[in-house]
């Protein structure tokens, strides 16, 4: 794992464990489910790469579900060439999971061939200058410390050949996130509860049950018991569903009057955040350890992203930079994402688990 982790800064709550161990290749790839982001984050926090595919390309059987319309299942890798690879085993058909026959036709014989060192020349991207976050502090020392990696990364994008759009600007940004992704709880509880159903043997029968246990660190819990109770049967269940449709058709039309290829931002406003002495016990550690976070697009969407390595700040934490593409545009991201790591080639290991000859 990278140094920073030792002087206790947070890997984004989610998936963290599995992404530092692959950045200190104790492993080659893995797989993680991403509802709002925990695929891209902690990759972008381990200067990995990681993918969230369009949502019906993987099948999400045997997951743990947190919201259904949104849940995902993708590769974590040091290399964008090994993203690929593993989209390649795990992408396609399930009958176990019936929305991956909304899939069909969408998958390449390989995400390999789309893997070219010249793949930005041409490609027209638009830069998403807006936080996604109504916290983010754009005065902040650390805002700026990653708005200069994302600036250098797009000047490198634009001597690729790339024509860059900057800015393009969503209507209403902030409060769409907030309204379809903060505050949709409603597919959450009956979602885990018809999970837990089909295990009889697990130590509990539903969500409000693990949540009431104590074993949930008030930090997570806090926030979901208040939301116990909320069914997709509520009249506010139809209104997210109605502004996500809407976001979406609005994000579409942008790209296509700008005949963008995919839209650019950081993954995170803000480097990894210092863990507080009182993680465990304070409610409000969920909020505090991700700040800036701009993941949340495209699960409302259900478009694809992927965040690259985009370097390190001047104290050594890594940064990410995020391509979100249209509905299964997979193979643009592959080469737009693989053009911009070989020319920058920002991934480093850290000291402690250098990589061994041959290794990536």
């Amino acid at each position: 794992m990278h140094r920073f982790r030792f002087r206790g800064r947070s890997q984004r709550l989610c998936s963290g464990a599995q992404p530092t161990g692959i950045a200190a290749n104790f492993a080659t790839v893995g797989i993680a489910e991403d509802t709002g982001g925990s695929v891209r984050g902690p990759a972008a926090l381990n200067s990995l790469v990681g993918l969230r595919p369009t949502v019906p390309l993987v099948s999400r059987f045997g997951m743990m579900p947190a919201t259904p319309s949104q849940d995902t299942l993708g590769p974590i890798a040091r290399t964008v060439k090994d993203a690929a690879l593993l989209l390649d085993v795990i992408a396609g058909y399930d009958p176990n999971d019936p929305v991956t026959a909304y899939a069909a036709g969408q998958v390449p014989p390989t995400y390999t061939a789309f893997l070219n060192r010249d793949g930005l020349r041409g490609a027209r991207l638009g830069v998403i200058r807006e936080p996604f976050d109504p916290k983010t502090d754009m005065t902040s020392d650390d805002y700026k410390k990653v708005k200069a990696l994302i600036d250098k990364g797009l000047a490198d994008m634009r001597r690729l050949g790339a024509e860059v759009v900057d800015p393009v600007t969503i209507p209403e940004l902030k409060d769409r996130v907030k309204k379809t992704f903060d505050d949709n709880f409603f597919e959450t509880e009956q979602a885990i509860d018809g999970y837990l159903a089909k295990h009889p043997n697990a130590p509990a029968k539903t969500l409000r049950e693990i949540l009431l246990s104590g074993m949930v660190v008030p930090s997570r819990s806090t926030r979901l018991i208040t939301n116990v109770g909320r069914t997709t049967d509520e009249p506010g269940y139809v209104k997210v569903l109605l502004l996500r449709e809407e976001t979406r058709q609005i994000v579409l039309q942008l790209m296509a009057d700008n005949r963008l290829d995919a839209l650019v931002y950081a993954t995170f406003d803000y480097p990894a955040a210092i863990i507080r002495p009182d993680a465990l016990t304070n409610p409000s550690f969920a909020d505090l350890a991700d700040p800036g976070n701009n993941r949340r697009l495209a699960p409302i969407l259900g478009f694809p992203a992927m965040s690259v390595p985009a370097g390190f700040t001047a104290d050594g934490l890594p940064v990410g930079i995020e391509f979100m593409g249209k509905p299964f545009a997979e193979p643009t991201l592959f080469k737009i994402g693989y053009a911009y790591e070989q020319a920058t080639h920002h991934r480093k290991p850290p000291a402690t688990t250098p990589q061994l000859r041959g290794e990536p």
